[in-house]
């Protein structure tokens, strides 16, 4: 079913391709021959498993395996490497808590973008150590970026975006008494925002600050009359995208998130805010 094992001379001499292309899956796994495809050291050292992840983030690096690629089976994969299925299943688990990889059940084991995940990893670690002034600190960041988001997808954004931008504004507008569905279109215009605005490391940023975002909503959300101002601001800021000005869409996004931040210096306060949302009129000025 599978090659034989190398002799002891090929394991040191012989690259080998980590990718599950859909060659391998039709046809038992053939070891590279020199030139085709980086070399791969067969490993024989104590803690292979570290050898094993050393040799896959090399391959990530220097982009021979990109985001989306999917790994050998991990039979297939411990034969190639010369090593067990124990310390495969290790180095699995290993690049997994890196960002660098995610194992989907009865899917296989694929290379993901590491750099969302490990920012994820950091800001996660960062507000979890202070908790007291995670929150703060979040609304300060945001205030920071997300105004500039908002201008570049002004001028920027296309017909697709504001489809998903609208979409997710309208699902909120039926969604004020449903936390869970209102939070998750929240996230979604935002991320819509990251995306119009046409830069990878954006949006890669706003992914890896989605979960501290979360939070933040749900803290706030039963804040009295704040899912409303919210959604007049996230209409302010669609409107803006729309006329394609720059400008009115780094106001309306700089008002948002002054809101979000007065909401959630009330709440941490115990204080409840009782602001009743702007005039509808004004979604017009």
């Amino acid at each position: 079913m599978f090659d034989p094992p190398p002799s002891s001379r090929e394991m040191y001499t012989v690259p080998l391709d980590l990718r599950y292309s859909s060659q391998t899956i039709a046809s038992p796994p053939k070891l590279a021959c020199a030139g085709e495809f980086p070399v791969y050291k067969i490993v024989r050292t104590s803690r292979l498993y570290e050898q094993i992840v050393q040799q896959i983030e090399e391959s990530v690096l220097n982009g021979t395996l990109k985001p989306g690629d999917q790994l050998p089976a991990e039979r297939d994969l411990a034969q190639r490497l010369g090593v067990s299925r124990t310390a495969v299943r290790e180095a699995v688990k290993t690049l997994r808590e890196k960002g660098l990889v995610e194992a989907y059940s009865g899917r296989g084991t694929f290379v993901t973008n590491g750099t969302s995940q490990a920012a994820r990893q950091s800001f996660d670690l960062m507000v979890k150590i202070g908790q007291q002034e995670g929150s703060p600190h979040l609304a300060e960041l945001r205030l920071i970026l997300e105004p500039g988001i908002a201008a570049l997808a002004a001028e920027r954004v296309k017909e697709e975006d504001l489809v998903t931008m609208r979409e997710a504004v309208d699902v909120m507008d039926h969604s004020q008494e449903d936390p869970q569905a209102y939070i998750e279109a929240d996230l979604d215009f935002h991320l819509a925002l990251a995306e119009a605005a046409a830069n990878p490391l954006i949006l890669s940023l706003i992914d890896s600050i989605v979960g501290l975002l979360r939070e933040q909503r749900i803290k706030i959300f039963n804040v009295e009359g704040g899912p409303q101002r919210g959604q007049f601001h996230h209409k302010c800021i669609l409107a803006a995208v729309e006329r394609r000005n720059p400008e009115m869409a780094r106001e309306a996004m700089r008002a948002h998130l002054e809101q979000v931040r007065e909401d959630s210096q009330a709440l941490a306060k115990g204080k409840p805010v009782g602001k009743r949302p702007p005039s509808s009129s004004r979604l017009s000025s």
